[in-house]
């Protein structure tokens, strides 16, 4: 049986002011993954994302791609104790 896990996610490189946020968003949005990302006033993005473990791997190998502005170093990821019900996937300010 599949069940919903949720990560933190931390990422830095070129990842602020190349529209990464909303590539994360867009790509969040299209495997129906819920969560948020963000800014981080050090330079690098934050993001929770919930879903099935194996759409979120796809997930992650998509945003170590990036788009074609942005440049992932170093991928930071936690699984969270549990899921907080995410109703969709947005970008915070």
């Amino acid at each position: 049986m599949n069940h919903k896990k949720a990560f933190h996610i931390v990422l830095t490189g070129r990842v602020q002011g190349v529209g990464f946020r909303h590539f994360v968003q867009k790509t969040a949005l299209t495997l129906h993954l819920e969560g948020w990302v963000r800014n981080k006033a050090d330079g690098s993005v934050e993001l929770e994302v919930e879903g099935l473990e194996e759409t979120i791997q796809i997930f992650l190998d998509l945003l170590k791609r990036g788009n074609s502005f942005s440049r992932v170093d170093r991928m930071f990821k936690t699984e969270l104790p549990e899921t907080y019900g995410y109703q969709s996937f947005f970008v915070k300010y």
